[in-house]
């Protein structure tokens, strides 16, 4: 497919592009008087020519300069004045009121804990029931659900690019009755469902609706989130099926269907998570990932929708990394320039239209295979970060995941480090309790500043699908994973156990291993099924999506009844491959 030729930044009728919120212009509001600051500013500058000039001429700093880990340089001293054209009120304010910068509801974890949610997926259906059995019987109030590489790219298990990777890093799936094996005993009415899928994430959700449906529980109430976040997979994860412009309008298509039929579903995480996995600094993840959302936002307007009867029920989900105080302004941030957004740029009216809610995961990237315990305290700091910075939803790495899949002990510690911050650390007693901070503020706004900056170069271009398909972020995220991997390998840059601390020999864990009769398994089913249904109801069904495929209409429909037909996976991904073509990355990076 061509690329869409760039728009004039405005060009859009219904909401102009280049209408970000800029920072604001905190002249006019000062925290405290100017004699006041001024008084701050002499006692800085006695302190660095008396305390501080004694100390470095016996000590001198460690290194030059020190920075936070997207780059942000971090003065020698933080204090009243270094953030003194700051509004409290409008910029910090309070939890549960505009922007939200304190959290999006007044009372945060003392009214309710965020939703503690582990990866389960691995095998086979069947396989994966257990799991999610397992976890929910240990405290687990979510589950979260990984498919294996053949479902994300769109092939049934029989299919020859699934050799070798049938239930290996997710569960299998291929058809409807994969589905009805996997969610078997589950309170679907009930309990809320994640589901990490995207290119497929149709295929996924007509899925669970026939399911739920069969099970006597309407699409209405079924709640849960759907990945479904296209722009994301060209920038970083790389699974796709078809090309951007027509994947991101059945990203759509998921936004519209649920506004209308499953008001308590989220259609789509906007995903920071693979944008920093693929090595994107903070600063980055937040830029791009709020940029990926304003395309989601722009193109369901201009498909005519309410921004207000669809905007309540998006979600996103960031990755949580190891600088602690920079994970928190992180999410912080994110709070204040999506509500701007929102409410500057797209007019929104309901005050649930300007929330970001915010699903969170420790950092998979983060996790080493040289003394794999250490992963642990890794994941706890990262955890205690996204706690701290007002998540709605946490999944916390396993101390094994680089080694493979994580056995049931691994992720029982895992989810035990949730529980140990929620009833034991008093960090839910607290609202934001960083709040006020003259470091952490200040970190807010620099990350605003500097975030901004990215999306306004994004408007420039024509929108965050035209600077996927100009190559942008992934150019912006290859240089920053490359100078990352430099100063590890240079030494500038600790990694405890790989580059420094090491120990002769190595820890040895326990793996989960996945038995290759998992694909056999998969292919037997998949061939009974075939024998059983009805081969002319399925051939009626793909026709039918194939027609509203070209005709521009929405998919949803036509997708759930041809899955109910037990049409599979892969034949659903053929009829969008045979409508919309298929992708190749031109290989720039």
């Amino acid at each position: 497919m061509a690329s869409k030729p760039a728009k004039d930044v405005g060009s859009r009728n219904t909401v102009p592009r280049g209408e970000t919120p800029q920072a604001p212009d905190r002249a006019d509001h000062p925290i405290y008087a100017r004699d006041e600051i001024a008084r701050v500013l002499a006692e800085r500058e006695a302190w660095t020519r008396e305390e501080l000039a004694e100390a470095l001429a016996k000590l001198p700093r460690r290194k030059e300069p020190f920075q936070t880990d997207s780059g942000i340089p971090i003065p020698d001293v933080v204090d009243a004045a270094t953030v003194r054209e700051a509004d409290p009120l409008r910029d910090v304010g309070y939890p549960g009121r505009f922007p939200f910068t304190r959290g999006p509801q007044p009372t945060m974890y003392r009214g309710r804990l965020w939703t503690m949610r582990q990866f389960a997926g691995f095998g086979t259906p069947r396989d994966t029931n257990e799991r999610f059995k397992y976890l929910l019987s240990h405290g687990m109030t979510g589950l979260s659900t990984a498919f294996d590489m053949p479902a994300l790219m769109g092939y049934d298990a029989d299919h020859p690019m699934s050799r070798g990777e049938v239930g290996k890093e997710g569960v299998a799936v291929s058809s409807l009755r994969d589905f009805e094996i996997l969610f078997d005993g589950i309170p679907l009415g009930d309990v809320t469902t994640s589901m990490t899928i995207n290119a497929t994430a149709p295929i996924a959700l007509a899925m669970y609706v026939a399911v739920a449906e069969a099970h006597g529980v309407p699409r209405a109430k079924l709640g849960g989130t759907l990945q479904n976040d296209m722009l994301k997979e060209y920038i970083a994860q790389k699974e796709w099926m078809i090309p951007p412009g027509p994947a991101v309008k059945l990203n759509c298509d998921v936004i519209e269907f649920c506004a209308r039929e499953m008001p308590r579903w989220n259609p789509v995480s906007i995903s920071g998570y693979h944008i920093r996995e693929a090595g994107a600094t903070a600063v980055q993840e937040l830029a791009f990932t709020l940029a990926d959302g304003i395309e989601y936002v722009q193109e369901c307007v201009d498909r005519g929708l309410d921004v207000d009867g669809f905007a309540q029920r998006l979600s996103f989900f960031w990755d949580v990394h190891n600088d602690f105080f920079e994970e928190v302004a992180k999410f912080r941030a994110a709070r204040r320039i999506w509500a701007r957004t929102m409410k500057e740029r797209f007019k929104a009216k309901k005050r649930e239209s300007l929330l970001l809610r915010t699903h969170a995961q420790t950092a998979g990237v983060s996790l080493t295979a040289q003394q794999p315990y250490n992963n642990v305290v890794r994941t706890a700091l990262q955890a205690l970060a996204a706690v701290l910075g007002g998540t709605q939803s946490l999944h916390t790495n396993s101390l094994d995941e680089t080694y493979a899949l994580p056995t049931e002990e691994a992720v029982t510690i895992a989810l035990r480090t949730q529980q140990i911050i929620a009833f034991e650390s008093g960090a839910d007693r607290v609202i934001d309790p960083l709040a006020g901070s003259w470091y952490v503020e200040w970190l807010t706004d620099e990350m605003e500043r500097r975030a901004l900056d990215h999306i306004r170069r994004i408007d420039e271009m024509g929108g965050m699908l035209r600077a996927v398909e100009e190559g942008y972020p992934q150019r912006e995220i290859a240089e920053s994973a490359y100078r990352w991997q430099r100063e590890i390998e240079a030494g500038e840059r600790i990694v405890v156990g790989v580059n420094a601390f090491r120990l002769d020999e190595a820890e040895p864990i326990p793996i989960l291993k996945i038995d290759e009769t998992v694909a056999r398994e998969q292919v037997e089913r998949l061939r009974a099924l075939r024998a059983e249904r009805s081969a002319a109801r399925v051939a009626e069904a793909l026709g039918a999506l194939e027609r509203a495929s070209r005709d521009g209409a929405n998919v949803m429909p036509p997708v759930i009844e041809a899955v109910k037909a037990y049409a599979t996976l892969g034949e659903v991904s053929d009829v969008f491959r045979k409508v919309f073509g298929t992708y190749r990355e031109d290989g720039r990076f």
